[in-house]
């Protein structure tokens, strides 16, 4: 009879398949196959905002090796203080053999990123990431909880998934059917020196329009692109949004040029808040921003929404972070922690 032959050749596979470090193969974000640890327990994140994906997946301490610092991400490393702990570079490229000591045995990279060719020659599993808006996200999260490899890591991308479609979902229903003149004309600046907006095809550009507003910088093509101030004055913005980082327009070089736009003129110039990662930007803490755009936007739609409460309750949900309301308001005005 097979039935005993076949029966050990199973539990042999499975124990095989089991072991811990068995190689498997995964997709990444570029379509490559690459063979990865049964877990990934020691990780290089050269991506910025990957590693909010990894801290929302419970699997923040795994990073080993990080392009973030402290001083640039002050909750990141407040909300994951093993990262003080983990092997720092300035700009994106890790030495590969810092990393084999390091015992990384995943990497993570951007999809710009040139330095992967290097990572994979130096026998480095080596993902590449990318997404540019919501589905894309939640597919990089799900990509990212396999590779990870633990339960709680495929649990937290299924909830973030259902938790950001749920709150997509309560958005649309109030702004999908306004007009094109009932949506505020919003221009997000990324940067003041140089002036670089954000245009169309870009995750900045999906949740301006979510949020029931219209991009008024959608003839420029992606993000960070740098323009010209008389760009600006004919675009002439109901609403600015300026990156957390970029400083204030106050301060900037264009405070009197700007001074006669409507936004400037009625007040309608806003800090973007910045947690974790800077809310708008490719990070999970999207899934706040378009909730605060929102708000920010129409906020006779959303009489309801607390964002202090909102934001609260993300971290308790997805960085195991209780954040006290102080905490809250001053990450919603991109302040770091007191």
């Amino acid at each position: 009879m097979i039935k005993p032959l076949i029966t050990p050749l199973l539990a042999a596979l499975f124990l095989l398949f089991a072991t811990p470090g068995f190689a498997r193969s995964v997709i990444d974000d570029a379509g490559n196959k690459v063979e990865v640890p049964q877990q990934a327990r020691r990780i290089a994140d050269g991506w910025y905002a990957h590693h909010s994906l990894l801290m929302t997946l419970g699997a923040g301490d795994r990073i080993v090796a990080t392009v973030n610092h402290a001083s640039d991400r002050p909750w990141m490393f407040k909300i994951a203080p093993s990262l003080h702990q983990a092997l720092s570079v300035h700009g994106r490229t890790f030495n590969s053999e810092a990393l084999l000591a390091a015992k990384v045995d995943t990497v993570f990279v951007a999809a710009e990123d040139a330095d992967a060719d290097a990572y994979r020659r130096a026998g480095l599993p080596t993902l590449v990431m990318r997404f540019d808006d919501f589905p894309s996200m939640q597919r990089s999260l799900l990509t990212t909880a396999g590779v990870v490899g633990t339960a709680q890591a495929r649990r937290r991308a299924q909830a973030y998934n259902a938790w950001l479609d749920a709150r997509i979902a309560a958005i649309q229903v109030k702004t999908a059917g306004l007009s094109n003149s009932q949506r505020p004309g919003v221009l997000h600046i990324q940067s003041l020196h140089p002036l670089k907006v954000d245009g169309r095809n870009t995750l900045i550009d999906t949740w301006i329009r979510l949020a029931g507003g219209r991009n008024v910088a959608a003839e420029v093509n992606g993000n960070m692109k740098e323009t010209s101030p008389e760009n600006v004055l004919f675009w002439q913005p109901d609403i600015i949004i300026i990156g957390a980082g970029a400083g204030k327009l106050a301060d900037s070089d264009y405070a009197a040029l700007f001074a006669n736009l409507q936004a400037v003129k009625r007040h309608q110039v806003w800090q973007n808040p910045a947690g974790v990662f800077p809310w708008d930007r490719y990070g999970t803490e999207a899934g706040l921003q378009i909730q605060w755009a929102a708000k920010l936007l129409h906020p006779e739609l959303f009489p309801q929404l607390d964002m202090v409460k909102a934001t609260q309750d993300f971290y308790r949900r997805f960085f195991d972070y209780a954040l006290t309301v102080d905490q809250a308001q001053r990450i919603l005005h991109a302040q770091g922690p007191a």
